[in-house]
């Protein structure tokens, strides 16, 4: 009996693994007890949060509370971090990853005492969201102090701040560390403080509402934060530590136009800018993205360490000549004084079919496009044609991502992108 469960179980595993081996490219670099194995090569950006299996439940006929309607389940490899490495990954970059796994169906390698993250998704017959439920206590609590860590390839540690300790030559290297919110406050704070001491951007990627509120504790080591608009609501309240803001209404036909969507979100986004985030990307879904900061200059911001090699050079060559910087220029130079400075990218028209992968794709496509060499506005356009690509499949990252598609609807999204200005930030 014990045999036949463990066939089993190695059978569901090996289902669950065989998507990362050969599809997202995550175990292209292998790492052992945190050290690369090349130290002489450039550091890789560092991706530090949730990976989870994801249970997508879609029904064929309307919900009813109370039964069961009939549909398909299917298993679905998520996470927020591991979204966005598995989408930096399938753009030419090679993310170093730190999440952790458990000891049950659901982990690869497994450590007694921790349960793999999972979250059951129920969507609607159009496919979105209806509700869900998320397990995650692997990942943002430490039970008895055991952890997995899954670096690229999968390997047993434990994710605790002496851990992260140990990669702290990664992150120094790194050009930029992205950390999301399911990360435990010790966790999240060893890994800021490790990238302040070497100036390594921070991107703070607020997961949930309710984990969003985490970043009181780190904002000081924040370059960027891609929070929605609920999202941001819920951390500018935890910043100024008052319940001043309030949600946004859900009824789409009573949101009006983007500029008066910007400016009932303005006061919230000024909170973020004030306690020193550089950079605020809004997400807001069909309505595409506002791109935030306290000055122009910063929207040209890139890094200064990057690499360009095979897809990541060729995305790099299409869309610095597609997505001309010259576009802006003559708007930065006039308005050089402002304050803060917005810019609105919309979002292209799109045949959905899931949307739980799309604000993972818009991260890892604006993160892989900063690594490969592009500023910080032709790398939202990216992001966001990579985020249309992952809402018109059925998994949380597409199997391969087009260079050509990614290209013409980052140009597209670009071109059309419209710049606001606020002379104060009062």
């Amino acid at each position: 009996m014990e045999n036949s469960t463990q066939r089993r179980l190695e059978r569901v595993s090996g289902y669950l693994l065989s998507p990362i081996e050969v599809n997202n490219g995550l175990s292209q670099v292998l790492i052992k007890s945190g050290q690369r194995k090349n130290e002489e090569e450039e550091g890789d950006p560092v991706v530090i949060g949730g990976m989870v299996l994801d249970i997508h439940a879609t029904p064929s006929l309307p919900l009813n509370p109370g039964t069961t309607t009939p549909g398909k389940v299917h298993y679905v490899l998520g996470g927020v971090a591991r979204n966005i490495a598995e989408c930096m990954s399938k753009l030419g970059t090679k993310p170093y990853m730190i999440s952790a796994l458990g000891n049950d169906m659901a982990g690869i390698m497994n450590h007694q005492g921790i349960k793999t993250p999972a979250i059951c998704n129920i969507f609607d017959t159009e496919g979105e969201l209806a509700a869900a439920v998320a397990s995650v206590e692997a990942v943002d609590r430490i039970p008895s102090e055991t952890y997995c860590v899954y670096v690229n390839s999968i390997q047993e540690k434990f994710l605790t701040s002496s851990w992260i300790q140990q990669s702290k030559q990664n992150i120094f290297s790194a050009p930029v560390m992205m950390v999301d919110a399911n990360l435990s406050l010790p966790a999240l704070e060893a890994s800021c403080q490790l990238a302040a001491e070497s100036n390594t951007p921070v991107w703070f990627e607020p997961v949930s509402v309710a984990k969003s509120r985490r970043i009181v504790s780190v904002v000081k080591y924040v370059a960027f934060a891609s929070p929605n608009e609920d999202e941001l609501i819920a951390m500018a309240n935890a910043l100024s530590h008052e319940s001043m803001f309030r949600q946004i209404e859900r009824d789409t036909n009573r949101r009006g136009s983007v500029e008066s969507l910007f400016q009932f979100l303005k006061p919230a986004i000024l909170v973020l800018l004030e306690k020193g985030i550089k950079i605020v990307a809004v997400t807001l879904g069909a309505d595409g993205v506002f791109l935030c900061s306290r000055g122009p200059n910063l929207l040209r911001f890139s890094l200064d360490r990057t690499k360009k090699y095979g897809f990541s050079g060729q995305l790099y060559d299409n869309v610095a000549s597609s997505c001309p910087s010259s576009r802006f220029s003559g708007a930065l130079q006039i308005e050089r004084s402002s304050h803060l400075f917005s810019v609105h990218f919309p979002a292209l028209p799109a045949s959905v079919v899931r949307l739980t992968g799309a604000g993972d794709c818009l991260v890892g496509g604006t993160l892989a496009s900063l690594c490969s060499g592009l500023d910080i506005m032709q790398s939202i356009a990216v992001g966001m044609a990579a985020a249309k690509f992952a809402v018109e499949g059925e998994l949380n990252v597409p199997s391969e991502f087009s260079l050509a598609t990614i290209t013409d609807d980052a140009r597209s999204i670009y071109s059309a992108a419209k710049i606001l200005f606020h002379q104060s930030m009062l």
